[in-house]
This record gives C-alpha cells, sequence and structure tokens, in this order.
C-alpha cells in the first residue's frame, strides 16, 4: 500500500529518535500462564468484589476528581509512615512519576543537558524518561553477581554531577536488595553534588526493609531523597496508581508538572478501598513471601540452571544455557516468562520469573524443566 506523500511529510515532524524506538511491547497472555510481569496472583473474594463494585457504580464520574484524592494522600502517608513535613505526590502508576521527575529536572546546565543517572541493569523507564525528556542517562554497572559499585556509583556521582539518581530498592530485574551502608553512601555522594535521589520502591511489599525508616530516623541526612512507590505489586496492578513521599518543598515543585486531574475517580476510589483493607492485601503478600524461597530452592536443584539469585522482591532471576530456546518453549507449554537477556550484556541468557501460588510456582517450574 502507497503512503501519501502528506503522510510521509508528516511524519518527519515525529522527532527521529522517537521514529527509531521500538514501542513497549506487552506480551499477548491469553490462555497462559502469566509469570512474566510481576503481579500479585490473588484476586479479592467476591463480597469485597461485589463492595467495591458498589462503590465504583455509586461515584460521579461526570465529575472531576476532587476531595477524595487528599483522602489518598493522607491514607498513603499514613500507610507508608512518611516522616513529619513530607508531602505526596500521585501518579497515573510510578511510570508517569518517573516521566514528572524527568520533565522538572530537564534544564540546561554548564556542562550542556541535565544528567540522570542508575545502575543497570534496572528498570527500563528511567533511560527512556531521560531520553524522551532530554535528559543525558548515565548507567552504572552492577557487578556480575548484581551487587552494587559503590566506588563507580560514587566515581559517576563526582563526575557526571546527576540531577536524578535512582536507586531501585530492591532491584528489577535482579530483585537484589543492596546493603544499607552503600545505599546511603551514595545518597551522600549525591547531597554533596546536589541533586536528588529517588528511592524506587516498587516492590517494597516483598523486601525486609524500606528507606522510610532511614527517612524517619534521620531527616536531615535524607532531605533530597524522594521515596517512589506504586499500588501495582500490592495488588492493584490494573489501576495504576503511583505515589512519591519527600519533603514539602521538593514534592510542591515536582506537583507544578503534574497533568490535572491525572488520577481518575475510579482509580481513586479503588486504592482507597484497597488500603480501608490493607490488611488483607498483607496476607496476600506474606504468602508470596513464603513460596519465594522454595520456588529458588526448586529452580537451583533443576538440571540445566546455572545460576539463581536470591529475591527480596515477588521476582526471582535465573540463568539457564538458552534463555531465548526456554521461553520459547514455556511458551509452547503455556507458561510465559520474561527473558531479560537483550536488556543489559549482564543478563546474557536470564529469565525472570514471577512468584505466584505454589500451584502456579508448580506448573511453572514443570514447564520449565521440560524446556531446559
Amino acid at each position: 500500500m502507497t503512503v501519501p506523500e502528506t503522510q510521509q511529510r508528516a511524519m518527519q515532524r515525529i522527532r527521529a529518535d522517537v521514529r527509531a524506538m521500538s514501542a513497549y511491547h506487552v506480551q499477548p497472555a491469553q490462555g497462559l500462564l502469566k509469570m512474566d510481569t510481576m503481579e500479585n496472583p490473588f484476586r479479592l473474594p467476591a463480597a469485597l468484589q461485589q463492595a467495591l463494585g458498589a462503590r465504583l457504580g455509586a461515584l460521579e464520574i461526570n465529575r472531576y476528581p476532587g476531595e477524595r484524592l487528599d483522602v489518598l494522600k493522607q491514607m498513603l502517608a499514613d500507610y507508608a509512615g512518611a516522616p513529619a513535613g513530607s508531602a505526596v505526590l500521585l501518579g497515573n502508576g510510578s511510570d508517569e512519576i518517573i516521566t514528572l521527575l524527568a520533565l522538572a529536572t530537564a534544564q540546561p546546565t554548564a556542562g550542556g543537558r541535565a544528567t540522570m543517572l542508575a545502575p543497570m541493569p534496572g528498570f527500563v523507564m528511567y533511560p527512556l524518561s531521560a531520553q524522551l525528556q532530554g535528559l543525558d542517562f548515565v548507567g552504572v554497572n552492577l557487578t556480575p553477581d548484581f551487587e552494587l559499585d559503590l566506588p563507580a556509583m560514587q566515581a559517576a556521582i563526582a563526575q557526571h554531577r546527576p540531577a536524578i539518581t535512582y536507586i531501585a530498592y530492591p532491584n528489577n530485574p535482579t530483585a537484589t536488595l543492596w546493603p544499607e551502608d552503600q545505599v546511603q553512601a551514595v545518597i551522600d555522594a549525591v547531597g554533596a553534588i546536589g541533586g536528588l535521589v529517588v528511592m524506587d520502591e516498587a516492590y517494597q511489599p516483598f523486601a525486609s526493609r524500606s528507606w522510610i525508616r532511614n527517612m524517619q530516623a534521620d531527616p536531615a541526612r535524607n532531605a533530597h531523597v524522594l521515596l517512589m512507590r506504586t499500588l501495582s505489586k500490592f495488588g492493584l496492578a490494573g489501576a495504576r496508581l503511583g505515589y512519591l513521599i519527600g519533603p514539602v518543598a521538593l514534592v510542591n515543585e515536582l506537583d507544578k508538572v503534574r497533568p490535572p486531574y491525572n488520577i481518575s475517580v475510579l482509580n481513586c476510589e479503588t486504592a482507597i478501598f484497597a488500603l480501608e483493607h490493607a490488611a488483607l492485601y498483607a496476607e496476600q503478600a506474606a504468602a508470596i513471601r513464603a513460596e519465594r524461597q522454595p520456588l529458588i530452592d526448586a529452580l537451583t536443584a533443576l538440571e540445566g540452571v546455572d545460576k539463581v539469585w536470591p529475591s527480596e522482591a515477588n521476582m526471582v532471576l535465573l540463568r539457564v544455557r538458552d534463555a531465548a530456546a526456554a521461553q520459547a518453549a514455556m511458551k509452547a507449554r503455556g507458561v510465559l516468562v520474561k527473558n531479560v537477556s537483550a536488556m543489559h550484556p549482564l543478563l546474557a541468557n536470564c529469565l525472570r520469573l514471577t512468584v505466584g501460588t505454589r500451584e502456579e510456582n508448580a506448573q511453572m517450574l514443570a514447564a520449565l524443566k521440560e524446556s531446559l
């Protein structure tokens, strides 16, 4: 089919780097056991489904979102244990917050452009947001065992003076929770050059500690730290609700670039409802954590699995001899997992698996065993 000349010319108005990109790809999952995106496997009990449906059905969806957003912010602050003097910023998932952070800090510098820095391999949205919003991105390689390379981080911070430094705590896709003293050293290094640190705690429900305790205990040392979380792993991946906690002065500046009404009344009320039943979600997270180590042990015992890394999230990273072949064979057996090999050279032949229910994990293990 011939493309009209006007369309070809119009296409040139789109940035060349955007035209060269590939869109974020979500694997079709119909009819498959979905173990590739670290979702909470538990649905709401029937009675709570009905109660939530009644709440959502009664909303005035003909009106823009209003005061209930303030209710949600306070509930999130209480749930997380936000330090005194904090404010909460809401986002359509943490992805939008990452975009807002880049937007707010993308300004000319003496060296050319503002810089974003993060350990790599890490969350793909960090470098993507830097590219789209006009920041330079500096990735600092982890060690081969996915530990933080503290001297390399400190050197990169001193050299590049990043506006934003991301620390995923725990990290995606490696599920690593780095030592507290090393993370604090990174935070101190960023403080010395006058930058922001964003502690990305997307997987906080499954980790043994949170940086919020450090923010509570030593607010002065963490005055340039922002804590970012999402309710996706909490159990609301479909509701798209992320939030950022930090000092009022910083959050108020970031709030200026937030689109008006970015959180729908449906998302807001769903999140309020979930926080009213936080004990249920805590039980679900505990059930997932209880299945994590048995899954790691079983993976370690499989012939053809070269290495399995420890996990502080609801995912497990492992290395096999041919990740692409293993993933394809598992898909043919009805199980969808993530081949992360192309994300970074350190991830060669690595698969990332979601930790699910005992039954889901057993099905995934059987498919992997047959696929190796």
